[in-house]
């Protein structure tokens, strides 16, 4: 409202303010609303917003976070979950004796090129997924206060368990594999170092932890890769194949922990430091005759 007239003029007692006159350039609507002279400034329309085709840029490591997650859960099942069950299947070999665990030892340290193996297709993979793993949890929310449910629970179980592994592992590595005698130059020394590492009764109750949440972890995290990878699809094949996932979890963890059994029961209990294996010379029943 604008007064166009600076003196007040007095209409029965009421002083009339008259508006200003609008400045130069600005569109104005005429209006005449009963008791006042007035006019009313109108908004200028913004100019529409330009439209540039093409396809909109990826926000800032949205692409890349799908690749390393993806990477993150195909390395849990290769190498690393094909790396659990030959180890669970070499360490079954303990309740054979020491002799057989150290022929087991002795084949693998054997394979070619084993230490760029073991550093390309083992430690670093399990480097990679622990501590992606563990961004991943310091990132999500389980909300299992609020909402209780089955899934939730499992997402908790999921993360606890393979905090557990990596730590076992670590500590594994560590004292089996570069501390104490070397195992690669004396593979008939393993049965003797881990039933040492076992003779503590606090040490075979860590491995026991360990062994179960280690196969309760692969296990889930099979399910987990079938389900985001599109191998099963639907509720009812999510559901069949998790009792398929159970009895695999189930199965491997009886089978660690029979191995923990070899090492601490009483059949090889008083096992020598190194034994010799059994030499076997074949006697022929005809002279040889030479050249």
């Amino acid at each position: 409202m604008w007064d166009t007239n600076n003196d007040s003029k007095s209409n029965g007692g009421f002083d009339v303010h008259k508006p200003k006159p609008p400045s130069p350039g600005t569109r104005t609507l005429d209006l005449e609303p009963l008791g006042a002279d007035t006019v009313m400034a109108t908004a200028q329309q913004s100019a529409a917003p330009s439209v540039r085709r093409g396809v909109q840029p990826l926000r800032a490591g949205e692409g890349s976070s799908f690749l390393w997650h993806k990477l993150h859960s195909l390395l849990g099942i290769i190498p690393i979950g094909a790396f659990l069950l030959e180890h669970l299947l070499s360490n079954f070999e303990a309740l054979k004796g020491p002799v057989a665990y150290g022929a087991q030892v002795k084949f693998l340290n054997g394979l070619p090129m084993v230490r760029l193996l073991e550093w390309v297709f083992i430690f670093l993979p399990i480097l990679y997924h622990a501590c992606y793993g563990v961004w991943i949890w310091l990132r999500g929310k389980s909300n299992i206060v609020y909402y209780p449910w089955a899934g939730n629970w499992l997402y908790v179980s999921q993360r606890y368990t393979g905090l557990i592994a990596f730590a076992y592992i670590l500590q594994h590595v560590i004292r089996q594999r570069f501390m104490g005698i070397m195992l690669p130059e004396h593979p008939y020394y393993a049965f003797h170092k881990v039933q040492m590492e076992l003779s503590n009764p606090w040490m075979v109750a860590v491995y026991i932890v360990a062994m179960i949440a280690i196969c309760w972890h692969f296990a889930y995290g099979v399910w987990l890769f079938a389900a985001k990878w599109g191998i099963t699809t639907g509720t009812t094949a999510r559901k069949r194949f998790g009792y398929v996932c159970v009895a695999l979890g189930l199965a491997l963890a009886v089978m660690g922990l029979a191995s923990i059994w070899a090492f601490v029961g009483p059949e090889y209990r008083n096992a020598p430091e190194e034994p010799v294996p059994a030499v076997s010379f074949f006697q022929p029943t005809h002279p040889v005759i030479g050249v």
